[in-house]
Formats: C-alpha cells, sequence, structure tokens
C-alpha cells in the first residue's frame, strides 16, 4: 500500500479500498467500496476509518480489539462478502470469531465473555445482569424484576384514569407501538405510576423516553387530555430529545447547552466534530472546511456535498429540486412541505402575506387558497399545536418565548425609549407607525439591515428630531428614507428635498472656488438668474430630479468655461468671440450644449461681448405612428402586464404626456361618474375613452407603492413610490417604460405630432398641459392649419369637455361628434 496520512482527507473511501486490495486481490472494488461506504457513512467518520487503519493495517488480517465500531462492521462486511484473508472480529478475551459485536470501550466480547456479572438481588449468585427493578437493583435470568400485576395492566389503568375518553384496546396498541421489550413496558408503567402528571403536560421531566413516544401516539390518535409537553427553556411544543439536568429538551435548546466556542470562527455553537486536538469546529466551519469538499458530478465544481446520487455526488446549485403541485397557488414545480399542513406549497407562497378569509387579519399565509388565504390559526385550529406568546398571549410561531409583533414592540422600546423603556415624545409617531406595520417581520428586517436604527442612536435625544438635525449627518440613501418616513408620519415638516439638496450642493461648489471673483459670479448666476426662474416656473410645486439635474450641468458648464479662460490670461470681459469658438472647437471643451444659457446671461448682464445664440428647434425626429398604435394595443390588451406600467405607456403614446408628468399625478386628476372617467393633465379634463377608463378605474383600486416602513394607507399619488408619502421617481418610471419597449421620447414626439394635426395649439395647451408656444410649435411641425377653427367653434350652441382621443373625420376639421382615436386600436 503506497497511500500515506496525507491522502486521508481527499479519498478516505480509497485509501481504505486500497488496504483491503492488499489483503483480498481477488475482490472486486466497486464491492470493497459500497462495503466501506455502508459501514462510514459520514465524510468524518470514513477518514477516522481511513487514518486507523493506516497506523494499524494488521488489525485486517488478526481481527483484534480494541479498535473502533467502523472497523469491527468493515470486518463483518468483508467476511460476508466472501473475503478469505479478512479475519472476522475476535473477542477479546477468548479469541472467539465474532458474527455480531458487543463492545466495552474500544474492545469486541462474546456474548459469554461480554455480559456483566453482578450478585442478584433476589437469588444472590454472581450472574450476568439480566435487568433492573424500580431501584436499579440487578436481577439474574432466573428472578425477572417486576410487581405481581401485568405492566401492561397498569399503564392501561393510568392512562385511561388521566383521559377517560381513551378505550383500553387503544391504550393497548399505543403501548405496543412504542415500547418493544418486556423491560421497556415495566420501566413504562414504573414512570406513569410515580407520576400520572407527565401525561397531562409535565412530560418534559420524563424519566425514560418511552412515555414521550406515548404521549405522541396518543395525542395523535385523538386524546383529549394527553397533552404534549413544552420544552421548558423555549416553550415550544416540539419533539423532546435529550435530559438535561433532569429535563428533557427540544433539539435546539440541547444544543445550545452543548455549545463550545468553535476554535476557527470562534463563534460559541454545538460542535460538529474535534480538530486532531480535541478542539471544537462548528457546523459551519465543517461544511466550509476544503478538507470535505468533492468535486460535483453536474458543475463539476469542488463545493460541498448537499446529496449523493447515483450518478455521484451533487453540490446544493445543482441538488435537483422536489417538483410537486403548490396546495396554495395550484402551480407545478419546486416546492417545499409546510410544516403546519403536511402539503407542500411554493417557496413564494410560504413567505406572502395576505388577509385571512376567516378572521380579517393581515398575516402570513398558511393555508388556504390564493382567493381564499388563511393563517396558521384559521388553518390549523388546534392551540396545542402553536405555542402561545408570553407578552400577548396569541398563539402563533413563538420565538424565544414572543410572537414576532412583541419581539418587534421590545427592540423598538429599547431603540426609541429611555432607560425606563417609555417612548420619547419625539419619537412617539414613529414607533406607533412602527408598532402598528401589517407585518412585523419586515420592521424586523428594517431594524436588522437598516442603517436608520444606527442614524437614530446618533441624533441627540435632547434636541427632538428636525430637518436641521438630520442635514448634519453624511448625506446618504438611509438618511434621506429616514427622513421621508418622519416626514411621511407627521414628525417632521414637509419640504422640497431636491431644492435643498440643489442649493447646497450650489454652496459647496462655490465655495470650492479658489477665485473671490469667479465665486461672486457664479453666485449670481446660480443663485439669482438659474434658481430664481426655475422657482419662478415652479410655483410652489416640487422639484424634479431632472429639473435640479439641469441646474447642475450649466452650473458645471459656466464653471468649465470660466475655467478655461482662466488658463488663457484672459478674463470674461476680454475674451473675443473666436477664442470663443476655438474652445467649442477643440476636444477640451466640455459641456458645450449648456455653456450657451451661461454665455447669453453674461451677455445681457453686460459681463462679456461673447454671444452663444441658442439653437433653433427644427421639428421632431424619428416620427413612427405605426409602431405607437401597435405598443398602445398591446398595454390596452396585454393582461399579463403591470396595470401602473399600461396605464403610464398610454399616458405616453395617447396624450403625450412626460414620464416627470405622470409620476406627479394624484388621484385628485382623475374624475370618475357612472358613466363617465376624466384625467386632468392640464387646465381642461380629459375624458377617457374604453378600455382606457376601466384601466384607470383598476389602478385607482389597485396601487401600491414599495414603501412599508411609515407607509400612508391613503396615499394621494397615483403612483407611489419607494419612499412613504413620495411618488415614484420620474427615472425609475422612465426605466420601467424602457422594460416594456418603449421610448418615452420618441413616443411622446409621435403622440405630440400627430395630436397637433388634429387639435389647434390652445385646446391642446389647455388638455395636455403644455405651454402655448410649445404647442404652436408643434402645430407649425406637422404643418396643421386651424385658422378657421376659433370661427367654427363660436357658433357651436353647446359647449362641453372635450377627449383628447376624440378626432374629426370632417373635411372642415371641425370634430362635430365626439370620436375616439383608440377605437381603431
Amino acid at each position: 500500500m503506497t497511500a500515506d496520512s496525507s491522502e486521508v482527507p481527499a479519498d478516505p473511501v480509497g485509501v481504505v479500498v486500497g488496504l483491503v486490495k492488499d489483503l483480498e486481490p481477488t475482490m472486486e472494488q466497486a464491492v470493497v467500496r459500497d462495503i466501506v461506504e455502508g459501514v462510514a457513512g459520514g465524510r468524518a467518520k470514513r477518514r477516522r476509518l481511513a487514518q486507523f487503519l493506516l497506523e494499524r493495517p494488521a488489525v485486517l488480517a488478526d481481527g483484534r480489539s480494541p479498535a473502533p465500531r467502523a472497523v469491527g462492521n468493515l470486518l463483518i462486511g468483508l467476511r460476508a462478502a466472501g473475503a478469505r484473508q479478512v479475519s472476522p472480529p475476535v473477542c477479546a478475551t477468548c479469541a472467539k470469531s465474532l458474527r455480531t459485536l458487543q463492545r466495552r470501550g474500544q474492545d469486541w466480547y462474546c456474548a459469554v465473555c461480554g455480559s456483566r456479572r453482578e450478585p442478584c438481588t433476589s437469588c444472590g449468585l454472581t450472574r450476568p445482569v439480566s435487568g433492573r427493578d424500580r431501584d436499579g437493583r440487578p436481577h439474574c435470568v432466573d428472578c425477572p424484576p417486576g410487581d405481581a400485576r401485568d405492566p401492561l395492566e397498569v399503564i392501561v389503568e393510568v392512562v385511561t384514569g388521566v383521559d377517560p375518553t381513551l378505550s383500553a384496546a387503544v391504550v393497548t396498541a399505543a403501548v405496543g407501538a412504542v415500547v418493544t421489550n418486556a423491560g421497556q413496558r415495566r420501566r413504562l408503567a414504573w414512570a406513569l405510576t410515580e407520576r400520572p402528571d407527565l401525561l397531562s403536560g409535565a412530560g418534559a421531566e420524563a424519566p425514560v423516553p418511552s412515555v414521550l413516544r406515548l404521549i405522541d401516539w396518543l395525542s395523535d390518535a385523538g386524546a383529549t387530555n394527553i397533552v404534549r409537553p413544552a420544552c421548558p427553556h423555549c416553550r415550544r411544543v416540539v419533539a423532546l430529545v435529550k435530559p438535561r439536568n433532569g429535563l428533557r429538551l427540544c433539539r435546539m435548546c440541547v444544543a445550545r447547552s452543548r455549545a463550545e466556542r468553535c476554535v476557527r470562527c470562534q463563534v460559541d455553537r454545538e460542535p460538529a466534530t474535534r480538530d486532531d486536538n480535541g478542539a471544537p469546529i462548528c457546523p459551519s466551519c465543517l461544511i466550509k472546511d476544503p478538507v470535505n469538499h468533492e468535486d460535483c458530478s453536474r458543475c463539476g465544481r469542488l463545493r460541498p456535498v448537499s446529496v449523493r446520487s447515483p450518478d455521484g455526488v451533487l453540490c446544493e446549485t445543482c441538488r435537483p429540486p422536489k417538483v410537486l403541485t403548490c396546495s396554495i397557488c395550484g402551480r407545478h414545480g419546486p416546492a417545499l412541505i409546510s410544516e403546519t399542513t403536511g402539503q407542500p406549497w411554493w417557496r413564494a407562497c410560504s413567505q406572502r402575506w395576505a388577509r385571512c378569509a376567516r378572521c380579517d387579519q393581515v398575516r402570513p399565509l398558511r393555508g388556504g387558497t390564493i382567493d381564499e388565504p388563511l393563517c396558521g390559526a384559521c388553518t390549523r385550529p388546534d392551540l396545542r399545536f402553536w405555542k402561545a406568546c408570553t407578552s400577548c398571549g396569541q398563539p402563533g410561531r413563538i420565538h424565544a418565548g414572543c410572537c414576532a409583533r412583541c419581539s418587534v414592540d421590545r427592540r423598538l422600546r429599547q431603540l426609541l425609549g429611555d432607560n425606563s423603556g417609555t417612548i420619547r415624545a419625539q419619537y412617539q409617531a414613529l414607533y406607533e407607525a412602527l408598532a402598528t406595520t401589517e407585518r412585523p417581520s419586515t420592521v424586523a428586517r428594517w431594524l436588522d439591515h437598516s442603517a436608520a436604527p444606527t442614524i437614530l442612536r446618533s441624533l441627540d435625544a435632547d434636541d427632538g428630531l428636525t430637518h436641521d438635525a438630520l442635514d448634519t449627518l453624511v448625506p446618504s440613501k438611509p438618511v434621506e428614507h429616514l427622513r421621508a418616513v418622519l416626514v411621511a408620519i407627521g414628525t417632521l415638516p414637509a419640504r422640497d428635498e431636491q431644492m435643498v439638496r440643489l442649493e447646497r450642493w450650489i454652496t459647496a461648489i462655490i465655495a470650492g472656488r479658489a477665485d473671490p471673483d469667479q465665486q461672486q459670479l457664479l453666485h449670481r448666476y446660480a443663485t439669482w438668474h438659474l434658481l430664481r426662474r426655475l422657482r419662478h416656473r415652479l410655483g410652489g410645486s416640487a422639484t424634479t430630479y431632472n429639473q435640479a439635474f439641469g441646474i447642475r450641468q450649466r452650473v458645471r458648464a459656466a464653471i468649465a468655461l470660466l475655467d478655461w479662460i482662466a488658463t488663457t490670461n484672459l478674463t470674461l470681459a476680454t475674451a473675443g468671440q473666436g477664442d470663443l469658438e476655438a474652445w467649442l472647437a477643440s476636444g477640451d471643451a466640455t459641456h458645450r450644449r449648456d455653456v450657451g444659457n451661461f454665455v447669453r446671461w453674461a451677455n445681457k448682464q453686460k459681463l462679456t461681448a461673447l454671444n452663444l445664440p441658442a439653437v433653433r428647434w427644427g421639428g421632431p425626429t424619428d416620427i413612427d405612428t405605426e409602431a405607437r398604435w401597435e405598443q398602445a394595443s398591446r398595454l390596452l390588451h396585454d393582461d399579463t402586464l403591470e396595470v401602473e406600467d399600461r396605464f403610464a405607456g398610454l399616458l405616453v403614446l395617447l396624450y403625450a404626456q412626460w414620464p416627470a408628468a405622470i409620476s406627479r399625478l394624484t388621484l385628485a386628476d382623475i374624475e370618475t361618474t357612472d358613466n363617465t372617467v376624466r384625467l386632468r393633465l392640464g387646465d381642461e379634463p380629459v375624458i377617457l375613452p374604453e378600455p382606457l377608463a376601466a384601466l384607470a378605474v383598476k389602478l385607482i383600486a389597485t396601487r401600491k407603492g414599495h414603501a412599508v416602513i411609515g407607509h400612508q394607507p391613503h396615499s394621494p399619488w397615483l403612483f407611489p413610490g419607494g419612499q412613504p408619502g413620495r411618488p415614484v421617481s420620474d427615472g425609475r418610471l422612465g426605466e420601467r417604460l424602457r422594460q416594456l419597449g418603449l421610448r418615452p421620447g420618441q413616443s411622446r414626439s409621435t403622440a405630440l405630432f400627430q395630436l397637433a394635426t388634429e387639435l389647434p395649439a390652445a385646446l391642446l395647451a389647455r388638455l395636455l398641459g403644455i405651454h402655448i408656444s410649445v404647442a404652436v410649435a408643434w402645430q407649425r411641425a406637422s404643418a396643421g392649419d386651424w385658422t378657421t377653427y376659433a370661427a367654427d367653434y363660436s357658433r357651436r350652441t353647446h359647449h362641453h369637455h372635450t377627449s383628447v382621443a376624440e378626432v374629426t373625420d370632417s373635411p372642415d376639421n371641425t370634430p362635430p361628434e365626439r370620436h375616439s382615436d383608440s377605437s381603431n386600436i
């Protein structure tokens, strides 16, 4: 055998097979491998077996102990497979060949030599111990311990006394199922005679495990007074496996009681194995150890073994999931088995929350169907299956004695309360918003993974929550999200965040300039020109991201031009037109499109003689009417798409709206009556035709934002966003439309081009909410002629709201009847 100890971790089975083949060359290698894998199932056990045989290979030929049990089982298996050179295990005392093993320590004994001999309590002879009585005294085979009565009769009498609804036949069947021999039956009878209350809730104190097996069997048989015991530590009603200090605990609590500090990761966990020095190694480090990895038979990567299939080992990624039909949604695919119902369900269904069809509470979905969901308590009304929360008393999934909501409440009081646990006044609204969230698990994840708790701890509790306090922190997304939550719940007043950020950015970038004259010039341009004009255009509404971005680009363009002028030893007053054009033509020029605004402003302010005329709009490009109608038809009739995406896309395709304008629509912009749905995009409402009107009504009923923390149940926005109290951003909405195959800019141009040929500029401006000059420019670009429209309109006898979807078929361009241009879709 050429193997050494270095080969044991990589291929322990191969090492053992090689040693056996050296002694039994005629045996087939596959047969030997199957025997080795059968007697040593885990890799750790195989490595110990291989290491022992390498250190003492003579045991294969002489069969003598001391040796591990796996060695004896290997010898027995090889002999049964026809090996002749391999010795069977032999008794350590009389050297008799063994077909089965009896061990004391590391030695093997035959039945005669291995039996313990003690003086019999009844006859006094020193003989092999056959059993022990209630007090633990030994008895020989001729003097069996026991009472005058049959243990079965005693058990039936005790059980029926606790639960009279059980018949003697049921109890007899239960005893026959849970105990297999007379000795176990006697010990069960003794335990129940001394403590009948073990059957009614005190089972954790059972001296023998057969008591717990009997309780489980009788409970499954329908016993009403037989109570499954809860774990004394975690209070969960689960299987109790091991005794600790006289009490039987669940597997989780046993693991905690055995916890030791892992020598590798320094985490306190139950050891999975120990290293050569006896130091504990936790299961996580054992799995991550490359020594325990094998080549996956499917992907070929060296990974931890998840399952051993007939084709070889498989990693977790390549392990085929169970394909079952979900009992909730009815879909066929990879599924898990629910502990509550015992039925398969998809992982997505196991994480779904819904309003229970019976108790009308929003809870985790545990049963029923998608149309009629059921929570855990309604799915399995048996309260003995659920553990009650020690704080609120509600049954359900309990962790560390508390339900999820009470656990969140305790953590919130630690975060937002004072030393006595009383919530501080400035945090009261935030506490109520978080504590009453429908899904407490969301708040728990927010507390675990969000930076918001750290931010709240960093604030001075005495100063209170203000915008100024948050402004002192380093700007980040967690800070802005926390600000949005506080605004949504009313703790902070609303303010124009984009404008505040823009002002802060302008102040910082101007302060970073070294030249005082340049600072003064940029301050005049950015603050008194750009910001003042932007505020005038806003008229009290909030700044959009694109508006703020445009201001930043123009300021950057001004700085780029001033930096170039400084490098050429010129000033804004002495630079000539040729110098400006030379810079624009050079490769060093940046922000060419935005610098013209600064040049024209400076010229108007008599600061320079430079001039850079604005580029006139030459009309729309890339007009594709056919693609527009194809996309509109798809959005109107494809029910697989999200309602909000369909409605937003149709507003672009049919009503020429920018994503920025769509994102800021509110519920007040839609007026619904019995037969009519009107949408206000400008000064006059637009009548929505069917099926677009039905789509708008459905959107109002189903709209839902992604914000959960601080979510407002009555949000005014038609398209709620990811932050509470705020609409979806125009950038995000535009990205969603692009994922549908729409190009918002091109689609809006196509729609506006066609509408400008069908409606006069004044009506177009009032209905779509665009400036009159923009409407006139589009009308000229589309070559529309509406010179007779005013006279025709004045001769009408009735005035009514006009739908932008109405177009005319009459030769004089007068729309005599309401007609929807979406009727051809």
